[in-house]
């Protein structure tokens, strides 16, 4: 640890400059215009991992943003990890509530500000630059593969494709993620669990025009209300999903792992403050930390639709829209759920009104056995620098390629993430803590370190 202290300490001020020139190019994926800067962001990324080691590098073209591929192989009989990232992120809106210029990184309070500081520029390059210490200090003894994508935060359209593709290419015995949280600043915390998703948006049409709401109100049915009734009759007083099959392949986890997830420290007073309720809701019988991580969600993300200027029209209006998404628990099948829910839709629509589903995204969950031998190099990693063992924690949120890594490529991704629920990430005055970017790096070496002992021997 003397070492790796001192290592950190001497080059500290080159990795915040490094990460800087990376957060300041503004790879938002999901506007389509934006190629130029996923490029920018892409060659960035191949001159950083240039100079932290790598012995070979490309950028590969997709139907949408690049996809940047980097490699050290110091012996292949050895073990490999592949390392996943993302470059993308998301966008800033709105940017009336940033302290500061989000792609201009600002350091203060102890903290990195800027779109990315945390997700995932920020803890893809705690990545980045252990591995260029192992490098640096020759003491690198398996492979190291780097696939880092431009297209996560709009679900990952390209990379299971490019994943059949190169799968010779990608083989490795584990992918290693930094792309997730720690329950606290000083209780490290595993991910072994995240939930699936799918992403529905409805389109519910009335009549071929907007209408008088005095001449036809009464008489033909408001697309608008219509659309409110369906949504609201998709849980019941329990906060209970009732879409007929929704449930079918939720499985139920046993005690002894709802009461390890339990040993996970919950200030429900401060959860509650830290967002602005007083009460918490859900599932009947399971706790808020259960309720979004065991157990499958269904939330409204946006609706629309008639009349929204300013003052007055009245009307019926010809069409109400709504952006739905499910999040689900490993065991169920996103396509089946969108399907099911495409056809509840359908099947509760009044006789006034038609309905269309679209699937806009969706992917499978995930769950990591604490048996591997990469989570038992990654627990005492964590007690190395943090002084006790990771708590194994199950994560409400979807990264639906982790699932299509296990699928295609046949391994386990263990994520050893090192982000705060305070970081913001998605949110304006989205942060990093200095003291979780440094520690990641030490820990990732750490992890290095144990992986080589207890997995290549």
């Amino acid at each position: 640890m003397e070492k790796i202290n001192e290592y950190i300490e001497t080059h500290k001020e080159r990795f915040l400059k490094e990460l800087f020139e990376l957060i300041r190019i503004p790879s938002i994926s999901s506007l389509k215009e934006n190629s130029t800067e996923m490029y920018k962001a892409a060659a960035c990324w191949v001159q950083i991992l240039k100079e932290a080691g790598v012995d070979r590098t490309e950028i590969f073209k997709t139907p949408g943003h690049p996809i940047v591929y980097a490699e050290k192989i110091v012996n292949r009989v050895k073990s490999t990890i592949l390392i996943y990232a993302h470059m993308d992120v998301m966008p800033a809106d709105p940017l009336d509530q940033w302290k500061s210029n989000p792609f201009e990184p600002v350091i203060r309070d102890g903290k990195i500000w800027a779109r990315g500081a945390d997700d995932d520029k920020g803890q893809s390059f705690v990545q980045a630059k252990a591995f260029e210490y192992m490098v640096r200090s020759n003491t690198l003894n398996c492979n190291v593969k780097f696939l880092i994508e431009g297209e996560e935060e709009v679900g990952s359209p390209n990379l299971a494709a490019f994943c059949s593709e190169h799968r010779e290419l990608l083989k490795t015995d584990i992918v290693l993620v930094s792309d997730t949280g720690m329950i606290a600043r000083d209780i490290p915390s595993i991910t072994v669990g995240l939930r699936g998703l799918a992403y529905l948006q409805l389109e519910v049409t009335g009549p071929n025009r907007d209408l008088h709401s005095g001449l036809f109100g009464g008489a033909v049915a408001n697309p608008i209300t219509e659309l409110c009734k369906m949504i609201a009759g998709v849980t019941d007083g329990e906060h209970r999903i009732v879409v007929p099959g929704f449930y079918d392949q939720v499985k139920e986890v046993s005690e002894h792992e709802r009461g390890k997830l339990a040993k996970a420290p919950f200030d429900e007073k401060a959860y509650r403050s830290s967002v602005g309720v007083n009460a918490l809701q859900g599932e009947t019988d399971y706790s808020s930390r259960e309720r979004t991580g065991i157990r499958p969600a269904f939330d409204v993300c946006g609706i629309w639709g008639g009349y929204m200027d300013e003052g007055a029209k009245t009307i019926i209006p010809s069409k109400a829209f709504a952006k739905i998404s499910a999040r689900l628990v490993p065991d169920q099948d996103h396509l089946m759920i969108a399907e099911i829910f495409k056809n509840y839709f359908k099947s509760v629509a009044s006789e006034g009104v038609t309905v269309e589903v679209t699937s806009l995204n969706g992917g499978q969950g995930y769950s990591c056995p604490v048996d591997l031998p990469a989570y038992h190099a990654a627990e005492s990693a964590y007690e190395d620098v943090y002084g006790c063992k990771p708590i194994p924690v199950r994560s409400g949120g979807s990264i639906p390629i982790i699932s299509v890594f296990e699928e295609i490529l046949g391994v386990k991704s263990l994520l050893m993430g090192f982000g705060l629920e305070s970081d913001a990430i998605h949110s304006p005055n989205e942060n990093f803590p200095l003291e979780n970017f440094y520690n990641g790096i030490r820990t990732v070496i750490r992890f290095y370190h144990h992986f080589q002992s207890k997995v290549i021997g």
